[in-house]
């Protein structure tokens, strides 16, 4: 039997991690009307922090002695994941998985936008074009002064927002801080705003459908998290970073069979704008990524 590359491996481990998210999404989804967004996210949090905790613990990448600095970084982080958490949901039980998961994959290009802005790191012309052909592509996708651009949609562009903050502060860790711990953390912090939210929600009775739904969007999550550090280990970065965007497929497919829902066509080109411009920049910084590893040996 042939061995697998590490290119081919992690292509497959960040195809995995994308699938598991995406189901995840699905789970949550699955269950709007019946279940307060607190109480959701208070039983998939518990479920899935004790998971993260069992096995941070059993692979030892699990310690609280972190640098004044770090736990800064840390707070800062949990907050923008909570934001992310609660404004994506939110939108989430109100638009198509489609066009919510299409606005995510503006990341590579707001990541790139922050880290220019706020550590003045350097981008050249070829990805500033790209960054705003990218937010031409959201604008397609959000259509604004149209009456599919509501409050929702605002909810969407927040999470990407928040989502932005959280992958700018984990850059800045100390290598010395477990991705676990920071993973666990975070989690922890996530359902202890769920828990403070749901005091003003009246929850609901636990039928074996909604348990169900709750526990295997728990799953998901943390089988999402662990592939999504296990893809950090292997290959080269600039082959599998763009099958990130295999989870838009799903998004597709999966909102197409389970909810009925399908993008107008305008919407489907902003996104294909968002890949193809996202996939550019991912390919770039990687290029200078190698080209500064050269200058440096």
């Amino acid at each position: 039997m042939t061995q697998l590359s590490d290119n081919t491996r992690g292509a497959l481990l960040m195809m995995a991690g994308m699938t598991a998210f995406s189901f995840g999404d699905v789970m949550v989804k699955a269950t709007a009307g019946q279940m307060p967004l607190g109480q959701i996210l208070s039983l998939r949090g518990a479920l899935s922090s004790m998971a993260i905790y069992l096995i941070a613990r059993h692979l030892g990448a699990l310690t609280l002695r972190l640098s004044r600095r770090d736990w800064g970084l840390v707070t800062l982080r949990s907050l923008a994941e909570v934001g992310s958490a609660y404004f994506f949901l939110t939108a989430l039980f109100e638009m198509p998985l489609a066009n919510i998961n299409a606005l995510l994959q503006m990341l590579p290009l707001t990541v790139t936008l922050g880290s220019a802005l706020v550590f003045r790191e350097y981008v050249g012309w070829r990805r500033w074009v790209a960054i705003a052909i990218g937010f031409v592509g959201m604008l397609l996708i959000v259509k604004p002064g149209t009456e599919g651009f509501n409050a929702y949609t605002v909810y969407a562009l927040i999470a990407v927002l928040c989502v932005t903050v959280r992958d700018l502060v984990t850059r800045r860790f100390s290598k010395e801080v477990p991705s676990l711990t920071i993973t666990l953390i975070t989690a922890l912090s996530v359902t202890l705003f769920a828990l403070c939210l749901s005091l003003q929600e009246q929850w609901v009775p636990l039928t074996p459908w909604l348990g169900g739904l709750v526990v295997l969007a728990a799953l998901c999550v943390v089988v999402g998290y662990i592939l999504s550090i296990m893809v950090m280990r292997v290959g080269d970065v600039s082959f599998i970073a763009p099958f990130r965007y295999t989870g838009l497929l799903w998004a597709l497919v999966l909102g197409l069979v389970l909810f009925g829902e399908w993008p107008r066509p305008l919407t489907l080109l902003g996104a294909a704008i968002i890949v193809a411009t996202g996939v550019f920049t991912l390919l770039r910084e990687a290029q200078l990524r190698r080209a500064r590893l050269r200058a440096a040996g």
